[in-house]
């Protein structure tokens, strides 16, 4: 089952005080867990979080700039949500309100996966396998997965697919007693964590 997000930080402490400030502590039930690395972030991450802005997502958005985030171009364009980095520099979006994957109204709302259109369906049957979570939509823009058909956290796979450049400073974690614990690999490189 999909129980969690890993995130290399510099500063745990701070790492972890921003997320759970960012999220006010509502992640639908996945843990956020910090660990530290001497590693600076040097590229795009492949994953990366969502939080829903709700009504007055403006107001969210200064709310998290004053936390220390910041906000980035990756290129992003004319798009219904604001790119931010958090203090570490790792891409986070804050969704506005009529975006297709909200369904609350803060918090966590999505974890975003870079998948090639070419890796998606491999990817999609590997993800719902391990995190035990089921196929909700299937579009062009790529795939959306959820726990239960309502619930407010998604596993969304799609493109634009950032070039896999090096370990990833965020990583899904899950929790299975079928599968040695460590760290792993899915079928695009993209590692992950297991947990018993």
């Amino acid at each position: 089952m999909l129980s969690g997000i890993v995130i290399d930080a510099l500063d745990v402490a701070r790492a972890e005080r921003f997320w759970r400030e960012a999220t006010r502590g509502r992640t639908g039930g996945l843990v956020l867990r910090c660990v530290a690395t001497t590693v600076p972030k040097a590229h795009k991450n492949r994953l990366h979080l969502d939080l829903a802005g709700g009504p007055a997502w403006k107001d969210e958005v200064e709310r998290l700039l004053a936390l220390g985030a910041t906000r980035v171009d990756v290129g992003q364009g004319d798009v219904p949500w604001d790119v931010l980095a958090d203090p570490e520099g790792n891409e986070f979006c804050v969704l506005r309100p009529g975006h297709p994957g909200v369904l609350a109204d803060s918090g966590l709302v999505a974890v975003c996966l870079d998948v090639a259109e070419e890796d998606r369906p491999a990817q999609s049957e590997f993800w719902r396998d391990r995190a035990d979570w089921r196929v909700v939509e299937s579009h062009a823009w790529g795939v959306r997965l959820r726990r239960e058909p309502t619930s407010t956290v998604s596993l969304v796979m799609g493109p634009p697919a950032a070039p896999k450049t090096g370990r990833g400073r965020l990583r899904l974690e899950v929790t299975r007693t079928d599968l040695t614990p460590g760290e792993m690999l899915d079928p695009a490189g993209n590692e992950f964590h297991v947990t018993t």
